[in-house]
Parts: structure tokens; C-alpha cells; sequence
């Protein structure tokens, strides 16, 4: 009877075995068939440079890295621009000549680093855009203080080419780049004041550098830093990013290397995003996070004063991540967190699921915090206005109404959106008159889905910020405090 009973089981086992793997396997068909059935990869998506920087090169100055990014940029054109042909021409591909799109009919090339030497500068200023962005995303910045600092504007490894080039880049590519920067404009300044700027991945990265030095006790760089969407921490969903790219190498499927492909009509931008670009994102902030655990509160004091501004909507990084992972562990007014709140007027809070707030209670449940918090907020559900009202450290304080509001049709700022002001060319509201380059932030199209290739996604995301003026006033005392 026992061997009856036991021969069944294993019988049953076998079963639910080969059920369960053939299972497995008609899902990864099914995905591999959805993945492979996206348009087709175009050559921005296939081509290989050997100019591109990586840490093996062993560069020892910024010098050396623009030159080899001079030599990228020859290889970019006669490789890309020169070969490609478009059976029809498209108004809006980057990679075609005196289309709207190409970056070339800028007055600045903002794809390539960039330095703004200036003999009478207060302090040096290095900027670092996110993933898949390029140096433009931070040009306001450097526009704003370009009287006042010595400006080195970084093109990341990998950024302003092709979007193939994020495919095989490493986080420490990315830290190996902003190490030679540092250090080139830490000799440029002598003993003026070195701060950074970083937006999303950006930031990330000016975290490490400083979060590494510590970590051995060696001194910091940055007398101050500056966060916009900070890429904190990601979803548990990145950690996807490094099993689709395995199995597109093991089946030779290139497509599966995409997170997107979408057409690029970005200048400054990749529209198509690298599956190995969301991989390298979230191993930094894996890296980060483990760091920050690990180092003690003597060194986390010693961590150069933090200004953070964030939306607590943003479908890219994860909005509690800064908190969590981040925030919790400083310890002074001299750190400071701004929340961008979304547009609470009653008709739009019923449109919602859940208040992106609430997550926040667990850390925010105390009046006192350890850090100085600000939450950027709708005065009251009917009308429009906004106001600063601080939670954190020092004495409370009534808020402060702000001389802006919610645009018409606004509801709440984006990942994207916060370095970027109304006046933008690219991405802002304002029609551009005589203007021959691309519009996006006018790019809102009312159609039946599927008919344009820009995602209705994109075309309705918020990409400027109606909030920047406060946020350069912040800024300003922030980097004025530093002076002190």
C-alpha cells in the first residue's frame, strides 16, 4: 500500500514538474514574441563605437577624456550620419541632417561636455544629467550660474551618440568619468568651493563619489550638493533589466536588449531606452544603499550638505527611495528635501487610486525630523494656488505663498520635469514663432492610439516645471549659505 501511495505522489510531482516548466516556457515565448514583434531596430540601435570611454582605458585626466570624445564624435558622424539613408526623410530623426530634431542646428552642442572657465568665479559647479539624458538637461542651471562659477558640464559615457551606446556601459564607467572630472575642476578652483548638481542618475553617482571616499576615510569632495530626482532606488521590477538582456544574448535576439524602441526624435535624449541602462541604474543604487548602511554616523556627518527636490509622483525612480534610503540617515538642518506635491483641487484628487503621500507617514509622523523638509503643496482643494510649507527641522513657521499656481491642465510634476523652466525651447509650453527645431513640449496629438509612433505616454508627460523660480531661490540661499 505505502508503495502504491508513494509511487503516486512522485507521479503527481512529475506532474505539477512539467506542468509548471511548460508553463515557464510558453510564457518566455509569449514574451519573447511580444518583445520581438516591436518595430525594427534601426542602426542608432546596432552600432558599435570603439572611441567610447570605459574605466579599463585607464584615462588619468579629464584632458584625455575629451579627447577621446572628440574622436567618438568623428566616429559618431561618419558612422551614423554619414551611412544612414532614410527611404523616406523624416522631419523629426535626430540622426537625419537638417531635420527639426537634428542637434546640430542648436547654437550649442549640448550633447558633449562642456567648461565654462571664469577667473572671477565664487565657487565651481559640476553638472551630471540622468540616464539616457545628455548635458542639456542641466543647461538652465549653467545658464543661471554662469557669472558666478566655473562650470563643467559632464556628457556621461555612453550619452549624447546613440542610444547603443548605453547597452554595454557599467556603473563604474559612469563613476570612473565623474572621478576625472572632480578631479579636474578641484585643480582648476585651487581653494574656491567645489559644488555638484545631479539629476537622477546624475545624482546617484555624486552620492558614490563621496559615499566611496568615505567608506575607506578619505575626504569628501563637494562642499555641496544638489539632487533632482534622485535615482535612490528603484522597483524590484529592474531587477528584470538583467535576465531579458541574459536571454536576448543567449537566443541572439538583439530586440531584447530593448526596454523601447521608439523613434528618436529627441536631439538631447534617447527615446529608446537599453535594457542594460535600467540594469546599471539599479546596481548603483544597490551599490549606494549598501554603502550607506554600512559607513557609521561619524561618517555619514560627514557628508557635504544635501538639497533634494522630488516629486512624489515619479513612474522612473521611486519617490520614497530618497526618504528610505537616503534622507533617514542624515542628521542636520543643514540637509534639505523638498517635496513637489500634486494639484489637489477636488475635481482632480477623485481622479486618483491612492495618496501618494500616505507612504510617506512612517517617516514623517514626527513634528521634528532630522533634516529641514519642505512640501511644495495646493493651498486648499478649490483653488489653484500653491504654497511652501516647512515640516521638519527648526522653528514652525506659517506657509509661504508662492507667486505661481497650478497651470491649467497641470496635475502634478514628472521625473523629467523639474530641471526644465517654462521658457524651455524644447520642452516647454510656449510656441516657439519661426523657430526651426523641434517642439516636443507642443507635441500633443488627439488621434485614434497607435497612429503616431510617439507613445501617448510621452506626448502627455510632464516635461517643465511651473515651480522652477522657487526652486532656483532655493538653490541660491542654499549655495549662499555655503559662503558663510
Amino acid at each position: 500500500m505505502n508503495s502504491i501511495v508513494i509511487g503516486s505522489t512522485k507521479h503527481i510531482l512529475f506532474a505539477l514538474f512539467y506542468a509548471a516548466l511548460g508553463i515557464v516556457l510558453a510564457l518566455i515565448i509569449s514574451v519573447v514574441w511580444l518583445l520581438n514583434s516591436r518595430p525594427e531596430l534601426s542602426l542608432w540601435h546596432t552600432v558599435k563605437f570603439k572611441n567610447e570611454y570605459n574605466q579599463q582605458l585607464g584615462l588619468r585626466s579629464f584632458t584625455e577624456y575629451l579627447d577621446l570624445e572628440a574622436k567618438l564624435f568623428k566616429e559618431l558622424d561618419k558612422k551614423v550620419y554619414q551611412k544612414y539613408r532614410a527611404d523616406i526623410a523624416s522631419p523629426i530623426n535626430r540622426y537625419e541632417r537638417q531635420s527639426l530634431s537634428d542637434p546640430a542646428l542648436w547654437p550649442t552642442d549640448w550633447n558633449r561636455s562642456f567648461e565654462w572657465p571664469n577667473p572671477d568665479a565664487e565657487f565651481g559647479l559640476l553638472l551630471l544629467h540622468g540616464m539616457s539624458d545628455s548635458p542639456y538637461s542641466l543647461s538652465h542651471i549653467a545658464q543661471h550660474y554662469q557669472h558666478q562659477a566655473h562650470i563643467l558640464g559632464l556628457r556621461l559615457p555612453g550619452h549624447g551618440t546613440i542610444p547603443a551606446g548605453l547597452n554595454d556601459i557599467t556603473w563604474p564607467d559612469l563613476a570612473g568619468a565623474v572621478t576625472l572630472a572632480t578631479a579636474h575642476l578641484k585643480s582648476q578652483l585651487k581653494d574656491k568651493p567645489l559644488y555638484v548638481v545631479g539629476f537622477s542618475t546624475g545624482a546617484a553617482l555624486a552620492l558614490n563619489h563621496e559615499l566611496e571616499a568615505l567608506s575607506i576615510n578619505k575626504a569628501t569632495s563637494y562642499d555641496k550638493m544638489i539632487f533632482m530626482s534622485p535615482a535612490a532606488g528603484l522597483t524590484p521590477m529592474a531587477q528584470g533589466a538583467y535576465w531579458q538582456s541574459m536571454l536576448g544574448r543567449l537566443l541572439g535576439q538583439e530586440k531584447l536588449y530593448w526596454n523601447s524602441i521608439e523613434t528618436e526624435y529627441d536631439p538631447f535624449k534617447y527615446m529608446s531606452f537599453a535594457v542594460n541602462a535600467g540594469d546599471v541604474v539599479y546596481q548603483l543604487t544597490l551599490r549606494n544603499k549598501l554603502l550607506m548602511s554600512q559607513i557609521t554616523q561619524e561618517q555619514r556627518n560627514k557628508l557635504p550638505p544635501m538639497l533634494t527636490f522630488q516629486s512624489v509622483i515619479d513612474s522612473t525612480v521611486s519617490s520614497l527611495a530618497v526618504v528610505e534610503n537616503l534622507y533617514q540617515y542624515l542628521d542636520g538642518e543643514q540637509h534639505e528635501l523638498v517635496m513637489f506635491d500634486f494639484n489637489r483641487t477636488q475635481s482632480h484628487r477623485l481622479l486618483l487610486n491612492d495618496d501618494p503621500l500616505t507612504q510617506f507617514e512612517p517617516f514623517w509622523a514626527n513634528d521634528l525630523l532630522d533634516y529641514r523638509l519642505t512640501l511644495v503643496e495646493s493651498v486648499d482643494m478649490q483653488n489653484t494656488g500653491v504654497q511652501a510649507r516647512e515640516l521638519g527641522i527648526g522653528d514652525k513657521q506659517a506657509p509661504l505663498s508662492l507667486a505661481t499656481s497650478w497651470p491649467e491642465g497641470v496635475f502634478s510634476l514628472s521625473h523629467i520635469a523639474i530641471p526644465f523652466p517654462i521658457e524651455d525651447t524644447l520642452y516647454g509650453p510656449i510656441r516657439q514663432d519661426n523657430l526651426d527645431t523641434v517642439q516636443i513640449g507642443l507635441a500633443i496629438y488627439q488621434a485614434e492610439r497607435g497612429l503616431f509612433s510617439m507613445s501617448a505616454s510621452n506626448m502627455l508627460r510632464q516635461k517643465w516645471n511651473p515651480f522652477y523660480p522657487y526652486m532656483l531661490d532655493r538653490m541660491d540661499g542654499f549655495m549662499t549659505q555655503s559662503q558663510d
